[in-house]
């Protein structure tokens, strides 16, 4: 069966062009390969037993610096990772914070969660019983990453100069939700009733005169198309190459949004992620020549770190049983708590987690949230945070994990808690995760939109 798809031409862009009254902003774009040097173990899939062979195309970081007329400044660095070490996170924003001033509100990391990237795993390795060679490669690949977002964040500020903004969106259809109800707990499986976001946002990056310079757009589905040995940008990686090949000297960046119990259907071939990724940019082409929003206002940044609760962890004797387990996951997660118990004297209850928020005038709201977050909260979001239109991106600056809504923690499976068996959390989250998450982004939106009302 042949199957036709069709990338709009830049004639019919140009028509759509923003239609602002002057170039209130400044905008920078930058971008660098990340792909590793070397063979190298790779991250997403606990079952994996053997190191990477090759590459589909290269991966990629890029970051998208503003400037607001006030001199308000926002980067976002999207990375084509399974995630973001918080470590990382808490380095760069210290570099970029004393080389460059940029405050901590307003660098926001995203990881696109490709399951055909590189092991970053270092903290878990006595999880997944990394041998030391493992976390050796693992840990110099993270240090020449350092140095690389650091000269990235740089490049994007060194190269902001006037420009217009944008906002629209499209649409998508082939994420679909993974939880299968069954008897007991959800089941890893496509259930095409399930909640679901198909809704693309674009940002879109115009010189004064009218060009296109960047496309930043988000999605909400994990990258897990692929799970072979070589290293691709999965879906997302597609989208984000027809962009630039239909756009020349556009930049194209992906935003993972709230996509943790999302996967793409149908899966496992290159040629349905290369299919996806068609589909992915047809959505963002059909937005750009559609009605795009003129963005005016002052840029407003704010972050917060929310304490949230795990559920009361097993004790002593509980965990010695589970090193008895025939799950080798289940019995390395109950040696590193008792690990934990041993050192401590107590395991952890609980976890500081990023919420951010970026207000762009009355234009266009931004939710940025930690860890791989269910569909749930941008749905929810979506119909509280009424007014600007609302973008929530999720795999944001700190992914350690999942971070289920209250209704996914009760149902229970991977999502609602199952999952923690691959990280050295206690989990699953206690009934308060939802709430806490919920508060900390009203008050940052009410914060940041109070803000930019009173600066009119």
């Amino acid at each position: 069966m042949t199957r036709y798809f069709v990338l709009l031409p830049i004639s019919l862009l140009l028509s759509t062009a923003i239609h602002a009254d002057d170039a209130s902003w400044k905008a920078g774009v930058a971008s660098v390969a990340i792909t590793p040097d070397e063979s190298m173990w790779m991250a997403g899939y606990a079952s994996r037993d053997k190191p990477s062979e090759g590459k589909v195309h290269d991966l990629y970081a890029k970051a998208l610096a503003l400037e607001d007329a006030a001199g308000t400044r926002l980067v976002i660095v999207t990375t084509d990772l399974i995630g973001i070490p918080r470590e990382l996170r808490d380095w760069l924003e210290a570099e970029v914070g004393v080389k460059y001033e940029l405050a901590p509100a307003s660098l926001i990391l995203n990881a696109s969660h490709t399951h055909c990237g590189p092991e970053l795993r270092v903290s878990k390795a006595s999880v997944y019983g990394l041998e030391p060679e493992r976390v050796r490669q693992s840990q110099a690949y993270v240090e020449v990453l350092k140095q690389k977002l650091l000269t990235l964040v740089g490049q994007a500020i060194d190269g902001m100069s006037p420009a217009k903004l944008g906002y629209t969106h499209g649409r998508a259809g082939f994420a679909m939700n993974r939880r299968l109800p069954t008897a007991t707990e959800p089941q890893n499986a496509p259930y095409p009733d399930g909640p679901v976001d198909h809704d693309v946002p674009v940002l879109r990056v115009e010189s004064p005169e009218g060009d296109l310079r960047a496309i930043m757009f988000g999605y909400a589905c994990h990258n897990t198309t692929l799970g072979f040995q070589q290293f691709c940008g999965d879906y997302a990686g597609f989208a984000q190459q027809y962009l630039e090949d239909a756009h020349p000297n556009v930049t194209a960046l992906f935003v993972t949004g709230c996509g943790a119990d999302q996967n793409p259907q149908p899966r496992r071939t290159l040629e349905l992620a290369e299919q996806h990724g068609r589909a992915l940019a047809n959505g963002v082409e059909a937005a750009l020549i559609g009605p795009t929003k003129p963005i005016d206002g002052a840029l407003r940044v704010a972050i917060d770190e929310v304490t949230l609760e795990f559920a009361d962890p097993p004790g002593r004797a509980a965990l010695e049983l589970q090193t008895k387990s025939g799950n080798i996951y289940e019995q390395r997660h109950a040696e590193a708590l008792l690990r934990q118990l041993n050192e401590t004297g107590e395991i952890r209850q609980t976890y500081p987690y990023l919420v951010q928020a970026i207000n762009f005038g009355d234009d266009l709201l931004m939710i940025a949230l930690a860890g791989e977050v269910v569909v749930d909260f941008s749905l929810r979001f979506k119909l509280e945070l009424r007014g600007a239109p609302v973008w929530v991106a999720g795999y944001s600056n700190d992914v350690f994990g999942y971070v289920p809504s209250l209704r996914v923690l009760q149902e229970g499976g991977y999502e609602g808690g199952g999952a923690m068996r691959y990280t050295t959390l206690p989990g699953p989250f206690a009934p308060s995760v939802e709430r806490l998450i919920v508060e900390s982004v009203h008050r940052l939106a009410d914060d940041v939109r109070a803000t930019a009302s009173e600066s009119r």
